[in-house]
């Protein structure tokens, strides 16, 4: 792998990690608007900036990762997801401040220890 696909590569993972904390962020907002104004959720969210943003966010994380796929074998980049998932725990706990069990942070390391076992396989 060339270092502007891992560039890339790593761009799609944590654009779409960003994305997803975005989303859940607004989320937040849109349901707690409506549970004190009424109306819609769904319209809510619509017009909530945080939910429009992540929105946005994670159509360019989609167009990095398709453009990454075009270059790396899927078998490579796909456990890349893996950091994704280790980047959104980190975010729910430190940013959304979602509670986070030793469980979760004792599997999150197991996925990253598979990360770094398929990058090293893949570099040898």
């Amino acid at each position: 792998m060339t270092l502007p696909s891992l560039v890339l590569l790593l761009f799609a993972v944590f654009s779409s990690a960003a994305g997803q904390i975005m989303l859940k962020h607004g989320m937040r907002v849109a349901a707690k608007t409506t549970e004190h104004a009424g109306g819609s959720l769904a319209i809510r969210a619509a017009t909530t900036p945080w939910v429009v943003l992540g929105l946005a966010v994670f159509g360019i994380s989609a167009i990095a990762w398709m453009s990454t796929l075009a270059q790396v074998p899927l078998s490579i980049a796909y456990p890349f997801n893996a950091l994704g998932y280790l980047l959104i725990v980190v975010a729910s706990s430190t940013v959304l401040h979602e509670k986070t069990s030793l469980w979760t942070w004792g599997g999150s390391l197991l996925v990253v220890v598979g990360l770094v076992t398929v990058f090293a396989g893949q570099s040898a």
